[in-house]
């Protein structure tokens, strides 16, 4: 009976593939490692090749063979193939990350140095502060002495 609702069964006839179908695959493939094995070519090639296969063969990829032009293998690169001397390409941010630090470096250099605006305006700051606190010292010590001396005198 078809399920209730405005959809009805879909379900068609499931597939399934024949065990001797895979079995006799199987052996074709193993026939074929077989042969590229026992070929007597250079053991790098045959490595490079079986690495290949390896890789290729996830999920579905090993029975069906896919020729996708825009699928892009990764090669993996040797250690002893990388060239060390050759000096690496910033990209432009980092090339203005660096500059940023070094003009604020070169700015703080300068900033401790007293020789910018700011610096010259921080100091000058600095200095009426330090004069007002010094007066203001004076004061309250005139008025302690005062004081102390009208303590004196009322005694």
């Amino acid at each position: 009976m078809p399920r209730s609702g405005k959809k009805g069964y879909k379900g068609r006839r499931k597939q399934f593939s024949n065990p001797e179908e895979i079995d006799r695959q199987m052996r074709a493939e193993k026939e074929k490692e077989d042969d590229a094995d026992s070929d007597p070519e250079s053991t790098s090639e045959s490595e490079e090749s079986s690495d290949d296969e390896q890789q290729r063969r996830k999920g579905v990829e090993g029975l069906i063979e896919i020729e996708n032009p825009n699928r892009i293998t990764q090669n993996s690169k040797k250690v002893t193939d990388l060239d060390v001397s050759v000096p690496k390409e910033l990209s432009r941010r980092e090339r203005e990350e660096i500059e940023k630090q070094r003009a604020k470096d070169h700015y703080m250099k300068l900033h401790l140095e007293g020789k910018t605006e700011q610096a010259q305006a921080d100091l000058a700051r600095l200095a009426i502060i330090k004069k007002q606190r010094e007066e203001a010292a004076r004061k309250r010590e005139e008025l302690r002495k005062e004081k102390e001396e009208a303590a004196k005198y009322k005694r």
